[in-house]
């Protein structure tokens, strides 16, 4: 229904992960939502940061599909399949998604909490959930 996007579509914008390391935008498909890298605190690799890749645009090097390893990090889809869930207690919840952390090459399921204070927890584990790791995003002004 268009009242539960209305609520999903929260989340629907530009936030800057932890350390303001990177921007990501959170849209919404089909009544699921994903996120995509559209900004790095630091877009190219430093000097001998990574062999033969000395001031290059990052990219998906770590991906275990050798296909990608050229995909740029800005631009790449990292939050996936993520559908709005409800509200408890105040705070809204979106779950059933994936994660993927290029610095490891991995994949995590994930959820999303809005806090009260318009920041996210964004979560991800791997199996259950108690064994998973939060980080706070918040929105770019």
């Amino acid at each position: 229904s268009n009242a539960v996007w209305a609520s999903g579509d929260q989340i629907v914008g530009a936030w800057l992960t932890p350390d303001d390391k990177a921007v990501v935008e959170i849209y919404q498909q089909e009544g699921e939502y994903f996120g995509k890298f559209v900004s790095l605190k630091e877009p190219t690799y430093a000097i001998g940061e990574v062999d033969g890749l000395d001031g290059q645009v990052k990219v998906d090097r770590k991906n275990p599909d050798a296909s990608q390893h050229k995909q740029h990090i800005i631009g790449l889809v990292m939050l996936s399949g993520l559908k709005y869930v409800g509200e408890k207690k105040g705070k809204h919840s979106w779950k059933g998604g994936t994660i993927y952390d290029p610095s490891k090459g991995k994949t995590y399921k994930s959820t999303i909490k809005l806090n009260t204070d318009g920041t996210l927890d964004m979560r991800g584990y791997v199996g259950i959930s108690l064994f998973g790791r939060t980080q706070v995003w918040r929105p770019q002004q």
